[in-house]
Formats: structure tokens, sequence, C-alpha cells
């Protein structure tokens, strides 16, 4: 047998066995797949990927306590604005809503827009 006759049967074997574990790699992802199906892992990579993130946030927090305060003060205060305000400054401090829809509704409707 000749060296080109060697090296194609050795080439041979190579790509026998290359088949032979792609063809293995298959079966398992076919088994793998019929015990649990693409949501499961959907939902597992989800789950794993929220894990991570909450663990992130829990570090910064912890590094960033005082920041972490001021954001929270602001988010009560932002909500708690219209009492505040009155107990501060009284009742005409506070805007009412209906009187900002009857303006903007008059605006609207002005003179400037050719009505």
């Amino acid at each position: 047998m000749g060296p080109r006759r060697a090296k194609m049967m050795e080439d041979k074997r190579l790509r026998d066995a290359a088949r032979a574990l792609v063809d293995a790699d298959i079966e398992n992802l076919k088994s793998d797949l019929a015990t649990r199906g693409p949501g499961a892992r959907i939902a597992d990579r989800i789950a794993e990927g929220a894990s991570d993130v909450y663990d992130e946030a829990l570090d910064v927090a912890s590094d960033h306590k005082g920041a972490l305060a001021a954001i929270a003060a602001a988010a009560i205060l932002w909500f708690a604005r219209n009492p505040v305000l009155k107990a501060l400054f009284g009742e005409d401090w506070v805007e009412d809503d209906e009187t900002d829809e009857e303006y903007d509704d008059e605006w609207l409707h002005s003179e400037q827009f050719g009505r």
C-alpha cells in the first residue's frame, strides 16, 4: 500500500470517528430534550440570570448604602409631595389636577391654532 492510500485510510478513520462523535452528541441532545423541554431550559436560564443580577445588586447596595438611602428618601418624598407641600405651605400651594386639565383644554382650543 502506497503512502497516499495509507493517508486516505487514516483520514477515513478520522472522519468516521468524528461522525460517530457527532451522532452520539445528537442522540444525547434528543434524549435530553425529551426529558426536559426547551421551555424548562429557558426558565432555568432566566432564573439563573435573575439570581446573578440580584446578587450583583446586593453587592452594589452594600457598597453604596448612603446613595441608596438618598434615593429611597427621594422616592418617598416624591410620592408624598402633595401632603408635604400642603403641610408646609398651605392648601393653595398644591396645584389641582382639574385646573391643569381645564387650562390645557382652553389652550388647545385657543386662537393660536386657528379656532
